[in-house]
């Protein structure tokens, strides 16, 4: 199996609290189980995080940098929460661990919100953006991972 971590950023521990009309009611704990699942059937094997703070999200990226460097996972899915919309910081890790592709994955169609929220740090360092589709959305990161994969892009330095 080929490894892939699904990371989660600020409140995404929330998950079926907070907002439910906008994040829907599945937890975190739901989520991250669909990506385990979804994974197996993809033949790959997901690992999760989730953290509040922004100098932990850029430890697991350049520790999942170093894994794609050795052949030993081809990606990341990565849900920055509102760091999308702030964090250079993450926008230079995600820069540094090329050509590992990182995934960005919104639940919430982020350009029909807050004027603030328009604008992502992410999007022009990722190797695409899935925006809007709910959990789903996880889903089709996988996919996308899995296929670059099977066809041999960004998977090796």
């Amino acid at each position: 199996m080929t490894r892939v971590l699904v990371l989660n950023g600020p409140n995404l521990n929330l998950l079926g609290t907070r907002e439910p009309g906008v994040y829907g009611a599945d937890t975190l704990a739901d989520l991250e189980a669909r990506c385990r699942e979804h994974g197996a059937h993809l033949g790959l094997t997901v690992e999760t995080a989730q953290s509040n703070h922004e100098g932990v999200l850029i430890d697991h990226l350049h520790a999942w940098g170093a894994l794609h460097r050795t052949g030993q996972a081809i990606g990341v899915v990565f849900n920055p929460g509102a760091y999308t919309h702030t964090s250079i910081a993450l926008h230079d890790a995600i820069k540094g661990v090329a050509p590992m592709p990182v995934i960005e994955v919104h639940l919430s169609n982020v350009h029909a919100r807050e004027a603030f929220r328009h604008h992502s740090w992410i999007a022009p360092v990722a190797a695409g953006s899935i925006i809007g589709f709910g959990p789903e959305g996880y889903r089709l990161a996988l996919d996308a991972l899995a296929r670059r994969a099977a066809a041999g892009l960004s998977t090796k330095p």
